[in-house]
């Protein structure tokens, strides 16, 4: 036997030697870095990507989109501790493209066809929808898409405005009269007796 000229791949010959048979192998550091950021953050991030698109199966489909990117781009990213901020943007960015995607689909849809009137929720979703739950829903859908974002991103995921700046890509002045404006949006539609802030 002789020895490999490269040592990283001697070391791969004996581990490999050293396992026992039909043992799977650790997986790489790159694997590892991903599977424990989706293991922690997934779940989290797909609630997010359901506020801002509003479906489910897409919001999973925007989640995974962003982890497979970082995935594919961690030889690349020099700073670990930013990954989450990474993915963060990459969702949110996976929602504005979903969101164009329903948009050109909704006008096709409708291109051709007679105004229908809403359909009417089911029962079910009456039951889990409570009324105010649905005029909060609608009130934010009525405003500006960064509102949206820069709310979610503050008051369900509870980040920073600098935090969510760098997820945006704004500045924090940005985000701070972008909330400010949101809020205050809110605040006018339901009235100064609801808490928004």
């Amino acid at each position: 036997m002789t020895a490999a000229a490269d040592p990283g791949q001697a070391r791969e010959v004996l581990a490999a030697r050293l396992r026992p048979s039909g043992a799977v192998p650790a997986p790489a550091p790159a694997d590892a870095v991903v599977q424990e950021l989706y293991a922690a953050h997934a779940l989290t991030l797909i609630r997010l990507a359901n506020l801002l698109v509003r479906d489910r199966a897409e919001a999973e489909d925007v989640v995974q989109d962003a982890f497979t990117a970082l995935y594919r781009a961690l030889p690349r990213l020099r700073d670990h501790d930013q990954l989450l901020p990474y993915v963060r943007t990459a969702v949110i960015n996976g929602c504005r493209s979903a969101l164009r995607g329903q948009r050109r689909a909704a006008q096709l849809a409708t291109r051709d066809r007679p105004a229908q009137a809403p359909a009417a929720a089911s029962a079910e979703a009456s039951v889990l929808l409570n009324e105010e739950r649905r005029a909060v829903f609608a009130a934010m859908s009525r405003l500006p898409r960064r509102s949206r974002e820069v709310l979610v991103l503050r008051y369900y995921l509870d980040l920073t405005d600098r935090e969510i700046a760098q997820t945006l890509g704004v500045s924090r002045g940005t985000v701070s009269s972008t909330a400010s404006r949101a809020v205050a949006a809110l605040t006018r539609e339901f009235g100064s007796d609801h808490d928004i802030d």
